[in-house]
């Protein structure tokens, strides 16, 4: 037995505002809280920042409790989804919270709890709204009792979840925003060059406008057959088809096929020239006996000549993914299955893969066993998990055991493993056997999506990583016309919504035993008035088999299984224009590309914040490791649930079991910080070199500029001392003194005054000494006359004393003249380095 629940008080409406506070005890006893009609309120929505881009409130609802997990709040209606606001701590509760198109339908339903035997009141009845979610959540929402709350958040979703046009989407509401997105035929084109083995072009707009894309190499050929849509309207405007068939041929053989969706290249080998082609069903009828020259002709050309130097043709398998009976029981509308007679060397398998009812059935039962064993299960009382007793399914084995079988009884898992043992085969025989594959099944957009993009992931690397993995649903899902408005349930551009069928689930709450002792759920109404029961979920089962894949190889895959899980919230959203409407050329029309927003972008746009440690990374990816095809043996093939995935609402904590990812993420990212910090460091220690390198580049300029003037100070020192020598040479008596200032005395005779003069030395332009008025050097001359010399003194000095005169009288002093004495001035210009090495000898100055 359950333990019971803690009650606790929780506040409904904040007193601040003017309105009533009512304490309650959790979420099935506030149901009680009050019986009059609660006071209108309206809140500002314009103060909340939750709200996303264009998003605005339509209706809102308060005292509301999430029955799941016992919160109070409030909840929301906007024009993009259901959001429920936790009352305590007013942020938004993401199990409560779920966009507009992922619900696949709601119901009001009344609670009646039976009295005590002793009480004599009559039965009292809680007013529930259960929304049914294509994520496999299962969320129920308590309003109190005897207020209109319920009725006007029902109308809302009525409105809000079944919009008549298409354009009335919140997609086209928000517009691209920063999340522009170009023209994915420029993105096939790309992907189709590649695959012809001419990636080095690039694809444009223009180049789709003049028709210069018709590019082909040795085997196949892009074809603008369908450009105008003309010959298919569910086919993308370019194809792959063999270079030796026409396109009047190619038009012919689409009159033999359902839908006219004719055989076409999906992916070929290339090395060996083998192909993946894809298409709809024949139409031989119910005797099986219709032939089309000109699709025999197209098939057959599939199988191009091996490449073994011996000539042969390869073998062409024809994958049928429907059961036999199935494809003979679509003979009798026209349609049917191909004869190996009537094509050559062919062989014609059958998959058995159910169809879209079923696997919308066998989902419908997948959730509503987890919701009847979670621990958040959407009945508040019979979760034998939600607060965490031991026990699990009635505590013992026999009902344990019986609980499992009924998880294998949805047939979920079993479905899961068809197509991904229908794709492993098909993989290998092109891998394996070099042979061509056809696959179909009845129209082609559904089950054949599924084997031909799974198939074409196992072969080609280059789909396992985030450009090629967006390629891949570009070209095999969208581009190839599985409808998605018909499958995710919303309105296509004809205007018609294409509703959800009821699922069983809806009736699921009695099954719970204690369900039945607490009281019975009476439907009141819904909305599953679905008459073309076009829902399924194909497109989700095929994530579901990437992330089976994910497991077995996780080394293959440069996404992680969170990208996935965000990655197919974002399709069922329908918040992005990608995946709007049934085809290429619905898109088109609608001008999807130009007034919604790119899904692609947004997801790179979340992977650019964080980098490589973004959690859409998987942090085992080693594309060399799995280079080649991944081709695993049928053993392997056995999925199990996605826990995080399938589990991520019923049971969250077990959700997240094996936390070996999330350790190694959180590794990673602390690896990452220490990279960070260590190429920080590197880089400041490189500025400090830099730094030191700038301060010994100006310590040796200093160093330079000292020796300089080392150099010019020691030849000021010869300098001066060579002008004493010669002064003194001359009779002269030399003074240095430090004043600044060069005073010359000479006297004619001992007795007159000395006349002083203000000389400073300098040196001019062409090596010599001239006069300046201030100097380093200073130098006091006084000259005087010897008592024999004669009453000339002036003459004597420059006649007779001079050493360096000349027998014809001239002066071999270089570039200098004689003394002028009598305007008391001494002019001493001379090349001092030469003066320094002067001798008296006559044979030192060259004569002139």
């Amino acid at each position: 037995m359950a333990a019971p629940r803690p009650r606790r008080s929780v506040s409904v409406r904040d007193p601040s505002d003017g309105c009533e506070r009512l304490d309650g005890a959790g979420s099935w006893d506030a149901l009680e809280w009050t019986k009059i009609e609660p006071v209108t309120r309206s809140v500002s929505h314009a103060n909340l920042e939750f709200l996303l881009e264009a998003e605005r409130v339509v209706e809102e609802g308060h005292g509301v409790v999430l029955v799941n997990i016992d919160e109070a709040g409030t909840l929301f209606v906007t024009n993009f989804r259901l959001l429920f606001l936790s009352e305590g701590t007013r942020n938004i509760v993401p199990l409560g919270t779920i966009p507009l198109a992922t619900i696949e339908k709601f119901n009001k339903m009344v609670v009646k709890i039976q009295s005590a035997p002793r009480q004599t009141d009559k039965t009292s009845s809680r007013r529930l709204l259960q929304i049914i979610g294509k994520d496999m959540r299962v969320i129920v929402f308590g309003f109190r009792p005897r207020t209109k709350q319920r009725r006007v958040i029902f109308d809302s979703l009525s409105r809000c979840t079944k919009p008549a046009r298409i354009w009335d989407l919140y997609a086209f509401t928000c517009g691209p925003s920063k999340f522009s997105n170009p023209n994915p035929k420029v993105r096939l084109l790309n992907e189709y060059f590649r695959l012809l083995g001419k990636g080095f072009r690039h694809a444009s707009m223009n180049m789709i406008e003049d028709g210069s894309f018709t590019l082909s190499n040795d085997l196949w050929r892009i074809s603008d057959t369908n450009s105008n849509y003309t010959m298919c309207q569910s086919y993308p405007f370019a194809l792959i088809i063999p270079k030796n068939i026409s396109d009047e041929e190619v038009i012919q053989a689409s009159t033999f096929r359902a839908r006219s969706r004719i055989p076409v290249v999906s992916w070929c080998h290339p090395g060996t020239g083998a192909v993946l082609a894809r298409s709809s069903q024949p139409l031989v009828g119910l005797m099986m006996n219709m032939r089309s020259n000109a699709d025999e002709k197209l098939v057959a050309a599939l199988c191009t000549q091996l490449v073994d130097g011996k000539g042969s043709r390869r073998k062409l398998y024809i994958a049928d993914a429907r059961p036999r009976k199935n494809a003979l029981a679509n003979g009798a509308m026209g349609g049917g299955s191909e004869s190996s007679s009537n094509y050559f060397q062919s062989e014609i398998v059958f998959f058995g893969i159910d169809n879209i009812h079923a696997m919308r059935e066998s989902f419908a039962r997948l959730r509503e066993y987890l919701d009847t064993h979670g621990a958040a299960s959407s009945d508040g009382m019979s979760s034998f998990l939600r607060h965490g007793d031991w026990t699990w399914g009635g505590g013992n084995l026999s009902s344990m055991s019986a609980s499992v079988s009924t998880l294998g009884d949805s047939g979920w898992l079993i479905h899961v493993q068809s197509v991904l043992a229908g794709s492993a085969w098909i993989a290998a025989r092109v891998a394996l056997e070099s042979a061509s594959v056809l696959v179909h099944c009845s129209d082609g957009w559904d089950r054949t999506s599924q084997l031909v993009s799974l198939a074409n992931l196992m072969l080609d690397p280059y789909y396992r990583t985030f450009t090629g993995f967006q390629a891949l649903v570009e070209k095999d899902w969208l581009a190839f016309g599985h409808p998605f408005s018909d499958r995710v349930g919303m309105p296509s551009i004809s205007g018609t919504s294409f509703e959800l069928t009821r699922q069983s689930s809806t009736g699921s709450f009695s099954s719970s035993p204690m369900r039945q002792s607490s009281g019975s759920f009476t439907p009141q109404a819904s909305n599953s008035s679905h008459a073309q029961n076009n829902y399924s979920p194909i497109f989700l089962q095929w994530v579901d088999c990437v992330s089976q894949l994910l497991r077995m190889y996780p080394f293959a895959f440069e996404f992680s299984s969170t990208f996935l899980v965000e990655f197919l919230d974002c399709v069922l959203s329908c918040r992005f224009g990608n995946f709007l409407c049934n085809s290429e050329k619905e898109r088109q029309q609608c001008g999807v590309y130009d007034a919604c927003g790119c899904l692609w972008a947004y997801l790179a746009d979340l992977r650019s914040s964080e980098g490589s440690s973004h959690a859409h990374y998987n942090l085992f990816y080693d594309p060399l490791k799995h280079n080649g095809p991944l081709l695993p043996p049928a053993a392997a093939l056995a999925p199990t649930l996605w826990p995080l995935f399938h589990l991520r609402w019923a049971c969250p904590s077990e959700s997240q079991a094996g936390e070996l990812e999330a350790e190694c993420r959180n590794m990673a990212v602390k690896f990452s910080e220490l990279q960070k910090a260590k190429e920080a460091a590197k880089k400041k220690a490189k500025d400090y070199s830099v730094a030191m390198e700038t301060l010994n580049a100006e310590l040796r300029n200093e160093k330079q500029v000292s020796k300089s003037a080392m150099i010019l100070a020691n030849r000021a020192s010869k300098e001066s001392a060579a002008i004493k020598r010669a002064v003194q040479s001359l009779g002269c008596r030399v003074n240095f003194t430090s004043s600044g200032d060069c005073t010359v005395d000479v006297e004619s005779n001992p007795t007159e005054t000395p006349q002083n003069f203000m000389c400073s030395s300098r040196r001019e332009s062409d090596g010599t000494m001239g006069c300046d008025e201030k100097t380093d050097l200073s130098v006091s001359i006084t000259v005087v006359a010897d008592n024999v010399v004669s009453s000339s003194p002036f003459g004597r000095v420059c006649e007779t004393l001079c050493p360096l005169r000349t027998r014809d009288g001239g002066c071999r002093w270089p570039d200098a003249g004689c003394a002028q004495l009598s305007s008391q001035f001494v002019g001493l210009k001379a090349n001092f380095d030469a003066f320094d090495q002067l001798s008296i000898d006559d044979d030192y100055f060259q004569s002139e």
